[in-house]
């Protein structure tokens, strides 16, 4: 590393190679060299401060906007205190210069969360003002020429599948900051005066460290955490029993009906019943089991449909049943009119299409179903309350992959098949290590001891034009037997068809009670 030494004569600058540098000389331009230099656990982040310049007047503005409205009841509960007449800024700005982010160290955990220590430090030229009433006289306080060297820790948790993918902040001082600054009353500097400078220092850093010096943490909360990890509530029941008086569609006067069933605001597939073919008053009996994630939003549509052996199969008629109408633990058998649509302005509702029979039950999960995890308890929890007697519930987190690169593009996301039913994960764009703790539940009848789970990772390109739009990054076939017996595996596999390629999978058994 080289060193730019500036003289005061108008030639150009000299460079000295460090080694050239006297120890005296060295010791002095240590505290100015960067973080990233000294020590190999710090990354350049200079193309966030490049960021944050280009960003400063507009977060200059936003900030003394936020600090206006967060001090004003403050203020007045203050003012009306010590019978102040009004304390008002006459000018807040926090001037033309961005902080420094001088290095920042990322710390990489087993658990759900991102933890980041940026080096910061920030030689202000702010303009603030205040105007302080009080008995009929009147005062000016200025704070200028700010300076801040901190070292905080940033904790994002819990990761979640829902924007911005973090749940809570954490903020926490790994030492006291350093703060610097004149306050100007009457046009005189008041830290000029002796003492007042570093009692005003002391107090401000012992202050800040009381409150948020680690492991002490202030905590912001972005997304509720129950809602971002979208965890199951419950589970439904549904049997499909008979419909009645369905309209004829076939030439010859009959029709070859079956229903679909669909959970609003679900990625799975519709589950459907066998076709009953010639029959105008079929009756099903079959059984079906759904998750549901959110009983106030989520709505099971029913939509029956005339089987055609070529052709598009036409809809004969649906209705839709609100999860939040349905009574926990107590089945519920509807009689459902047959609707052209769920438009209550479509005056082909008014048409006779026949009654569906369903019955419904909602099983909700306990609260410690909810609650526990296993990682904390360090015990597998059993199934869920309805589930199958002699089955149970497989658990599949998809944590994230490494090492996997596209030969055209690599906006990897991750697939998982199991008997037949397919989930996806989110795409993250042009990342070779992505990271998507997205979780997956497939309730079985009997424990999976001779399956296999299909898990593959694929990138997708939407540029117009791409001979490849869709290409393999690499895949798994993972067994399922020692899942079964173990109760729950966390590996990292090997993709085929992959150089390097990894991918972290977590699996879990848990059998009905």
């Amino acid at each position: 590393m080289e060193i730019v030494r500036m003289d005061p004569l108008p030639h150009d600058p000299v460079i000295r190679p460090l080694v050239e540098h006297d120890s005296e000389s060295l010791q002095k331009l240590l505290p100015e060299i960067p973080l990233w230099v000294k020590n190999p656990d710090y990354d350049r982040v200079d193309w966030l401060n490049k960021f944050l310049e280009y960003m400063w007047p507009y977060l200059d503005k936003a900030i003394c906007k936020t600090a206006k409205n967060t001090a004003k009841p403050i203020i007045a509960e203050q003012t009306a205190k010590y019978n102040i007449e009004s304390v008002e800024f006459e000018t807040l700005t926090l001037g033309s210069l961005p902080p420094t982010l001088q290095g920042m160290k990322v710390y990489l955990t087993d658990e759900k969360e991102l933890i980041m220590e940026p080096s910061i430090k920030w030689a202000a030229n702010p303009n603030i003002t205040v105007v302080v009433k009080a008995y009929g006289l009147k005062a000016t306080v200025q704070a200028v020429d700010l300076q801040v060297f901190a070292a905080p820790r940033i904790t994002l948790k819990p990761l979640v599948p829902s924007f911005p993918c973090f749940a809570k902040i954490f903020v926490s001082l790994m030492e006291k900051p350093h703060v610097d600054f004149g306050l100007k009353l009457l046009g005189a500097d008041l830290m000029s005066i002796p003492g007042l400078y570093r009692f005003v220092q002391d107090i401000i850093k012992d202050q800040v460290a009381s409150m948020y010096l680690w492991p002490k943490t202030h905590e912001v909360q972005i997304l509720d955490p129950t809602k971002a990890m979208q965890r199951p509530v419950g589970i439904l029941h549904v049997k499909v029993l008979r419909a009645v008086k369905l309209r004829k569609k076939d030439l010859l006067g009959a029709s070859d009906p079956y229903v679909k069933l669909k959970l609003t605001e679900s990625k799975l597939p519709s589950k459907k019943t066998t076709v009953k073919h010639k029959n105008l008053n079929p009756e099903w009996n079959q059984e079906f089991t759904m998750v549901i994630k959110d009983l106030e939003s989520q709505v099971l549509e029913l939509s029956v449909y005339d089987w055609e052996q070529i052709g598009k199969h036409e809809k004969m008629g649906m209705n839709v049943v609100p999860m939040k109408e349905l009574t926990p633990d107590e089945p519920k058998v509807l009689t459902l009119t047959l609707l052209k649509s769920m438009d209550p302005n479509d005056v082909s509702n008014d048409k006779e299409r026949g009654q569906i029979m369903v019955e419904l039950t909602y099983k909700p999960f306990k609260e410690d179903d909810l609650t526990k995890d296993f990682q904390e308890s360090g015990t597998v929890q059993k199934a869920p309350e309805g589930t199958p007697p002699g089955g149970g519930v497989l658990v599949v987190i998809v944590h994230e992959a490494q090492d996997v690169e596209g030969k055209h593009h690599t906006n990897p996301y991750a697939r998982i098949i199991f008997r037949g039913e397919e989930r996806k994960t989110k795409h993250i764009k042009k990342n070779r290590d992505p990271r998507w703790e997205e979780e997956f539940l497939f309730m079985l009848d009997e424990p999976p001891v001779n399956d296999r789970l299909h898990a593959e990772v694929l990138s997708t390109s939407s540029r117009i034009g791409l001979l490849h739009p869709k290409e393999s990054l690499g895949y798994v076939d993972i067994s399922l037997s020692d899942v079964v017996s173990n109760k729950r595996i966390n590996e990292k596999f090997h993709l085929i068809d992959s150089k390097n390629g990894r991918i972290q999978i977590e699996l879990e058994w848990r059998e009905a009670s």
